[in-house]
């Protein structure tokens, strides 16, 4: 059976996306596409993750809790990973090692977090678009720690992407998968030992993707299995929708 997926979708609580980016629209407007499965991946936090599990959760929308971190090169990594809880510990990590740099809102807007009513119960006074304390390479080994998995985001990108910034992708790196941005050719023979998700990379509500983009599965819960790897499936335990 065919499940339609947009894994990196953001939320008002990123600098760099839309004020109409709430939770409750996300995730409307990604049952209104036909979307089977999502993952909203903030720029280097995950405190808006609860609210969104909650919703996709009343509208049978399998969610991923994921979060996109830029790494000490300026790289951005995707990590989606199997339960909240991990997420979220590994999410307040990747904030903590930001630099002491404040939001301005009146140049990148306000980071907001949400509750599922769509109300704001609160900001995060960091500026989310800064370079995390890890490296790439750190990234994900910690991610795996957190019962997750790391995925280059964006590589067909000039900006923010590892091929972008190193110009190769880390051979001792261990990923499975590469993002593709959908909106960018990329020749695909060059990155041909890794699986490809193809996403939208949405910062407003039209851009989240249209049921496009799939992946045969059984049952939604197969996501885990095939975006982890086997040893990762074993030793942690999902939750969620």
């Amino acid at each position: 059976m065919k499940y339609y997926y947009d894994l990196h979708i953001h939320s008002d609580l990123s600098p760099c996306a839309s004020e109409d980016m709430t939770p409750s629209n996300i995730v409307n407007m990604s049952y209104i596409k036909g979307l089977n499965i999502i993952s909203v991946t903030d720029h280097n936090t995950t405190e808006n993750l609860p609210s969104l599990l909650q919703l996709c959760d009343n509208r049978g929308i399998k969610f991923i809790p994921g979060i996109e971190v830029t790494t000490k090169e300026e790289v951005h990594a995707l990590c989606y990973f199997m339960n909240l809880d991990r997420a979220m510990e590994f999410g307040r990590l990747i904030y903590d090692s930001l630099p002491d740099i404040k939001n301005i809102p009146s140049i990148f807007g306000q980071q907001n977090i949400y509750n599922n009513k769509d109300e704001v119960t609160g900001t995060l006074d960091k500026l989310l678009l800064s370079a995390s304390g890890y490296s790439l390479e750190e990234v994900c080994s910690l991610a795996r720690r957190y019962c997750g998995t790391m995925v280059p985001a964006h590589i067909n990108k000039k900006t923010n992407s590892v091929l972008g910034i190193l110009g190769f992708i880390p051979p001792g790196l261990k990923i499975n998968f590469v993002e593709i941005y959908t909106k960018t050719e990329i020749n695909e023979k060059d990155i041909k030992k890794y699986k490809i998700i193809k996403n939208s990379d949405a910062h407003y509500l039209t851009d989240i993707s249209e049921a496009v983009n799939s992946i045969e599965l059984n049952n939604a819960d197969e996501i885990y299995k095939y975006l982890f790897i086997n040893n990762l499936f074993n030793d942690c335990g999902t939750e969620g929708s």
